[in-house]
């Protein structure tokens, strides 16, 4: 059975748990992220989602301009860690099935979470 962009539900929860493992043993040996300039990466984080929102309804989340915003969203996550292909699907994944981060995200554009989970997952099966 396939979820998302034809992988596996099977595949998708060990890219959930991935998330979760990973996340907490950086967040646990970084001093809970103490080396994260919290400010910084929120304001990156936010050009990108405004320049996303600007014209999503055009976008295609794989084309490369798309790309391009989603390898600045990358390596702005590796600030904090550097999360493999699953984690970073699991990231996506997240801003859906967490309230707090779909009702961020979507503030944004109603449609951002599910824009931006095909185009961290083409990213991610591609790139990392």
């Amino acid at each position: 059975m396939t979820e998302n962009n034809g992988l596996t539900t099977t595949y998708l929860q060990t890219c959930r748990d991935t998330l979760t493992r990973d996340q907490a043993a950086s967040f646990a040996a970084t001093n809970g992220w103490a080396h994260v300039d919290r400010d910084e990466v929120h304001a990156d984080w936010d050009e990108i989602y405004r320049e996303l929102a600007q014209n999503i309804d055009q976008r295609n989340p794989e084309d490369d301009a798309t790309q391009a915003l989603i390898d600045r969203h990358y390596r702005i996550a590796c600030q904090f860690y550097t999360p493999s292909k699953e984690a970073y699907i699991g990231m996506a994944l997240s801003y859906r099935e967490n309230q707090d981060m779909r009702v961020f995200h979507n503030g944004y554009h109603q449609d951002m979470v599910e824009f931006l989970i095909p185009a961290i997952t083409t990213y991610a099966r591609h790139r990392l």
